[in-house]
């Protein structure tokens, strides 16, 4: 027999961004509570809203299964005296397994004879485990978290109610004083409290009392109200995803209704009106058929029809004001200079440690016409880095960006190009931010990439100098996006940046200007394998074995689209006939070679003793040959090529002769060939077992 089981969490109004994260938490924590319990189910289905979170599992067993648990004691041979009397340690076996002595029974393992025992276990009834649902509660963490009254419990909001409802009985246990029952609240101020008889009757029960209970059936409802506007009005209305999550998370009974504004605000930048409008109110733009902003947008009441134009014209007045006062700081701005605007930086900070933003620019400056003459950029190209080296911060002294952060770099970009500044320089003013996220868009022109490598790498640089580093899942200023951004510009560019050799000059440009917390070797060495760990993390998105990114990673990551290709390469040729004995080969020449006692590498032919030897050299020599100029695949082809010379001179020499001087020759042709190996990869860190 089974019935359906009930778990909803009443709180006060939760944070929008947070309810799908953690009532897929719930979800989960339940899922994984039922199975450690060995309790059946057919399936879990949630529900949320900013007041509740909910779990219903359907078609919960009322009891676990019985079941035979197996034990084995100790061997027969201490289990049994000389006199086939049964020993203290069978005798405390037997107690401690709840049975008579006399019921013991053995059973031969590996050729020993052992004490073995078979109990039928039966199956706890649900209902008495269940209220170990309280842990499940309780255990739940969230990104925010408050305390309330004199609880020592920590909480995302304050539990105002709690229901755990086993078909129709009420699971009991209490949470902060609140106990569980089986009465839930409707919409704050449409509904009220209703009773559930049966977990299959939450969702029927809850719209009676205006909560559209189904996260997903609110937001198709959302969308299909906007779509029904579109038809009717004939407007483009694009939904914004992350918006319409975030609306969806701050209503229970969605009803979208439009209003307007005044056109004279058209005359403000896109960007303005619409982060007004999205970032600031949740409301939806509405544009035409050329894409192109109209005087309208789209709301989500939290209610339903009634009054709807009382509501619009609330949600008039209210963007109204925020149009009016962006208007007034786009109208200040643009009495400001740029040059006026860049003294101002002077005087912010960019962080106790590091100086000011006029510092950082300065530095930033140094490291992107680094990168700019390794590029082979030309001079035209290396002054308008200067310049939006000198220029690229000046909008965070602005009063629009001062009000709306979101818009740093845009109105930079846009400001620029009303004061006359070269449109390259005015994009990378807008791209030197890019990417804002872990997989955001990336900046698209040459001097907006290399502004935002050397942007983000100064930072890094920075941070590490003064001893200021991520741990665990701390990272304030956002270092590991900022090194992630570095490896996916480059990558994207496929630009051929010896990225340690920038690193090395980043660190003395740094520690020119007094930032020495630690030393420089360490510094170099720290940032150099947080680089790496996030190019690790770049190649294991792409499904990239791990051990290939050990190997590949291992090599150096100088340069980066060569080794991503190496990795990329490594990994799809992984399964192919070739690849198992080739690696095996040159992991062979790698471990040997290591014997080498290094200095100058000189190779005497005259003293080989075979011709399997005179095959190795000479392909060795033609491989050094050729390597510079061969292309990534090549370069492994022509490994591949070298195995069966590598195999027949393994069969054919002995490489630790008892002739010095032959010994050392033979490891100085290894060690030769090895270097190319290891610059392509640590082979030998490949596993083709």
């Amino acid at each position: 027999m089974s019935k359906d089981f009930l778990l909803e969490i009443g709180l006060e109004e939760m944070p929008a961004k947070y309810i799908t994260a953690s009532v897929k938490q719930l979800q989960e924590r339940v899922e994984k509570w039922l199975a450690e319990n060995d309790l059946e189910y057919k399936t879990t289905e949630v529900y949320s809203s900013p007041r509740r979170l909910s779990v219903i599992v359907k078609d919960l067993a009322e009891k676990q299964a019985d079941r035979v648990e197996e034990s084995k004691g100790p061997a027969k041979k201490i289990a049994k005296d000389a006199e086939g009397n049964w020993s203290k340690a069978a005798q405390g076996f037997a107690r401690g397994q709840g049975v008579d002595p006399d019921t013991l029974e053995f059973r031969e393992i590996n050729g020993v004879e052992y004490i073995y025992l078979e109990k039928e276990v039966k199956g706890a009834a649900t209902v008495d485990l269940l209220p170990e649902m309280r842990q499940i509660v309780t255990s739940m963490t969230f990104p925010v978290s408050m305390h309330w009254a004199a609880y020592d419990l920590k909480y995302i909001r304050p539990i105002k109610w709690l229901i755990a409802l086993f078909g129709d009985q009420v699971i009991p246990f209490e949470i902060t004083n609140v106990p569980t029952g089986n009465e839930t609240r409707g919409h704050r101020f449409l509904g009220g409290s209703v009773a559930i008889s049966n977990p299959a009757e939450y969702e029927e029960a809850l719209l009676s009392q205006f909560v559209v209970a189904d996260a997903a059936k609110r937001k198709a409802a959302i969308v299909s109200q906007i779509e029904e506007i579109e038809a009717v009005e004939n407007w483009k209305i694009p939904v914004d995803a992350g918006l319409l999550e975030e609306v969806n998370n701050l209503v229970e009974y969605p009803t979208v209704l439009h209003a307007t504004f005044d056109e004279a605000y058209l005359e403000l930048p896109e960007e303005v009106l619409i982060t007004t409008m999205k970032e600031h109110q949740r409301y939806f733009p509405v544009v035409d058929e050329a894409g192109k902003l109209r005087p309208y947008f789209i709301t989500v009441r939290n209610g339903n029809h009634e009054h709807l134009e009382t509501v619009a014209k609330g949600n008039e007045k209210v963007l109204r004001a925020r149009l009016s006062d962006a208007d007034f700081f786009y109208q200040e701005d643009l009495k400001i200079t740029i040059d006026e605007a860049v003294a101002k930086l002077n005087n912010i900070v960019f962080h106790e440690k590091l100086g000011t933003l006029t510092e950082k620019m300065v530095r930033v400056k140094k490291v992107a016409l680094i990168i700019a003459e390794q590029l082979n950029m030309t001079e035209a190209q290396k002054g308008k880095i200067a310049r939006v080296a000198d220029i690229y911060k000046f909008d965070l002294v602005t009063n629009l960006v001062g009000e709306f952060p979101e818009l740093q770099g845009i109105m930079g970009e846009k400001y620029a190009l009303l004061q006359g500044e070269d449109a390259e320089v005015a994009t990378a003013i807008r791209e030197h931010y890019m990417p804002t996220s872990a997989d955001g868009e990336l900046p698209q022109s040459d001097i907006g990439a290399l502004l935002a490598v050397a942007d983000k790498l100064e930072t890094l640089t920075g941070f590490f100098c003064v001893n200021i580093v991520p741990t665990g899942s701390a990272d304030p200023f956002s270092l590991r996006r900022s090194a992630l951004g570095i490896m996916r510009i480059i990558q994207a560019k496929n630009w051929d940046i010896r990225l340690l050799s920038v690193l090395a000059d980043t660190v003395e440009i740094e520690r020119a200007e007094g930032l020495n917390t630690i030393p420089s070797e360490e510094v170099f060495e720290q940032v150099e394998l947080f680089l790496q760990n996030r190019l690790r993390a770049i190649l294991s998105d792409q499904q990239i074995r791990h051990d290939i990114i050990d190997a590949v990673v291992s090599a150096g990551s100088n340069v980066v689209p060569e080794l991503i290709e190496r990795a990329e390469l490594l990994n799809k040729n992984r399964d192919a006939e070739w690849f198992r004995p080739t690696m095996e080969a040159l992991a062979r020449v790698v471990n040997i070679s290591k014997k080498h006692q290094g200095g100058d590498i000189t190779i005497d032919p005259g003293l080989f003793e075979n011709e399997s030897e005179q095959q190795l050299f000479d392909a060795v020599q033609k491989l050094k040959q050729d390597y510079p100029t061969l292309i990534i695949v090549d370069r492994l082809r022509a490994f591949a090529a070298l195995r069966t010379a590598i195999d027949a001179y393994f069969e054919n020499t002995l490489v630790m002769s008892d002739d010095e001087a032959v010994r050392n020759n033979r490891l100085a042709l290894l060690f030769e060939l090895a270097s190319f190996i290891k610059e392509f990869a640590q082979i030998e860190e490949i596993n083709v077992k």
